[in-house]
């Protein structure tokens, strides 16, 4: 009983380090008096007002940033799938040459902190004349070796029995991989969906250095003019970001089963 006390108590404080950024965002944003640097903080909004977040909509096209967020996500999402398990599948399913050091390169690419390809990337994309447009931003981010570990791993937990079964039917490769394998690694394909949504969403340093063009920025960038423009208002910057953050929350929550189930694959 004590245990069982302790491991929950454990699990609310860990609940309330994740929770109060946001939650202090939030009465920010919606706070119209007092001193938001205050210590202790302030955990409930003085004078709570939507005035910040009319504010954010009065000075900036945010619209168009979260039209400009949605399109490079979904994209970024597709092609990532589509790409990462490909390359996972003969991986995971494909004797060939080569093989383990093909995996082992890929997985090499962990180590790297993603800032040390952004001078590579940065001339890979200027040389393809992909400077300012969706594909720059989009294309250096639709494979990494994360995506492609956990669906070699979804790959690998099919019985091979079933492969075996649908080549004797004179299934092609590709059938196999297409109409057998994907439909099978669903929860993992949504994972990876979900994650790379995330990540896509949030990203802002590459963006910003590859886009110039105010109306083609995405939300994570364009929503910084608002520190520009009101230097001094913190609470408009905190609506602003809000704003941003709602859009992943909820998907995450609509999707989270999703999400639990491939995790649970990948940790078996």
């Amino acid at each position: 009983m004590t245990k069982t006390i302790a491991h929950y108590l454990a699990l609310c404080a860990l609940a309330v380090v994740g929770v109060f950024p946001f939650w202090w965002t939030l009465v920010t944003a919606l706070s119209t008096e007092g001193n938001i640097f205050a210590f202790p903080p302030t955990f409930w909004p003085k004078e709570p007002s939507f005035a910040n977040f009319i504010e954010v909509f009065d000075t900036i096209p945010l619209w168009s940033f979260l039209r400009n967020s949605v399109f490079i996500a979904a994209c970024t999402v597709f092609w990532k799938l589509v790409l990462c398990s490909a390359a996972a599948y003969p991986l995971a399913r494909m004797r060939f040459k080569g093989r383990k050091l093909v995996f082992g390169l890929i997985l090499a690419t962990l180590v790297l902190p993603s800032e040390v390809n952004f001078l590579v990337n940065f001339i890979t994309v200027t040389k393809l004349s992909l400077v300012d447009t969706y594909a720059g931003v989009i294309l250096p981010n639709v494979v990494n070796a994360v995506a492609i570990l956990l669906l070699k791993q979804a790959f690998e937990e099919i019985p091979q029995d079933l492969i075996d079964a649908a080549r004797l039917d004179g299934a092609s490769e590709w059938i196999i991989f297409s109409r057998i394998m994907l439909p099978l690694i669903a929860p993992w394909l949504a994972t990876v969906g979900i994650l790379t949504a995330v990540e896509a969403w949030n990203e802002y340093i590459w963006p910003s250095i590859v886009m110039s063009k105010p109306d083609e920025f995405p939300l994570s960038v364009g929503v910084l003019y608002l520190r520009g423009t009101f230097g001094s208002s913190t609470r408009v910057i905190a609506a602003g970001t809000v704003l941003t953050i709602l859009p992943t929350l909820a998907a995450f929550l609509f999707t989270q089963r999703f999400f639990m189930r491939g995790m649970d694959g990948a940790v078996k």
